[in-house]
């Protein structure tokens, strides 16, 4: 009886040290290897290795008619708010200030000062705009116990992406008689910094677009109806997925149009603008 407890025994102690005594490559007793991607449960390499759409060859004698206009895109707009957001750090989705400003930063894109790209920016000067510089008030006791007030410096490098409520585009239209095809191809981009104090909005600056199209290209966008059919920011550009008014079209004075309307006339002199663009094109063809 004895021997049969100890034969027991000695089988329980066998299992039991080989339960906690494997290799590496069981999870009992491994090592916790963190995820390649946090984001989902599945690796997703399409976003990554996605390249910007070429812009087919557009030759000088093709473009019968051809026509420049600037346009806003309002953030706080529901449609637009795919590209506001997220306005803080989120390791899984970048908002389209975040992209840009993570790419000038690099050295991927360049920051101009003026909307013809003729003037750069340095990136010192760049980062001073983003980061908030300022003082608040605080209150210290001494040794004695007197309370004392003194002036604590604190700087702020994220309340900026609150604060981008518009981006100004600069577009041309045009028509390639090659394709018979009424085309729009965005030149630049500007971002605007919304100033609470003076209640208005401030030009930080330039990017050329072409340039950010690679991208633009790998950056996703949430998609309101599927998480997995995630679109890029340069899918958004290219099929003209935001709302947008128009500012200003070319013209000889070279003046915006709240020069010379105002109110509810501007709205109606940018959607005229627009209806001019449709009916152009509309008139081309006989039916």
């Amino acid at each position: 009886m004895k021997l049969m407890i100890k034969i027991i025994i000695g089988i329980c102690s066998i299992t039991h040290y080989s339960l906690f005594s494997q290799d590496d490559k069981s999870p009992i007793g491994s090592v916790f290897i963190p995820p390649k991607n946090p984001c989902d449960i599945y690796s997703k390499t399409n976003i990554d290795n996605r390249k910007a759409i070429s812009y087919t060859y557009l030759r000088e004698g093709d473009v019968m008619w051809q026509k420049r206009i600037w346009r806003e895109i309002d953030m706080r707009e529901k449609q637009n708010l795919q590209l506001y957001y997220p306005i803080e750090y989120n390791p899984c989705r970048t908002s389209l200030f975040q992209a840009i400003t993570k790419n000038v930063l690099n050295g991927n894109i360049v920051a101009f000062a003026d909307e013809e790209f003729m003037v750069p920016y340095e990136l010192s000067a760049i980062r001073k705009k983003l980061v908030k510089d300022d003082s608040i008030k605080q209150f210290i006791y001494d040794p004695e116990g007197y309370e004392r007030e003194v002036w604590v410096q604190t700087i702020d490098s994220t309340s900026i992406y609150r604060r981008i409520l518009k981006f100004r585009l600069k577009e041309d239209w045009f028509f390639d008689k090659q394709k018979s095809s009424f085309e729009c191809r965005i030149i630049g981009i500007a971002a605007y910094e919304f100033d609470e104090d003076k209640e208005a909005f401030r030009e930080l600056f330039w990017v050329y677009f072409p340039s950010c199209r690679p991208y633009f290209a790998i950056n996703d966008v949430y998609n309101f109806k599927n998480d997995s059919e995630r679109r890029s920011l340069d899918d958004i550009f290219w099929k003209r997925q935001f709302a947008s008014i128009i500012i200003k079209e070319s013209n000889v004075y070279d003046r915006q149009i709240n020069e010379y309307q105002k109110g509810i006339d501007a709205l109606v002199e940018s959607e005229n603008i627009k209806n001019q663009l449709f009916k152009w094109e509309h008139d081309l063809w006989n039916y």
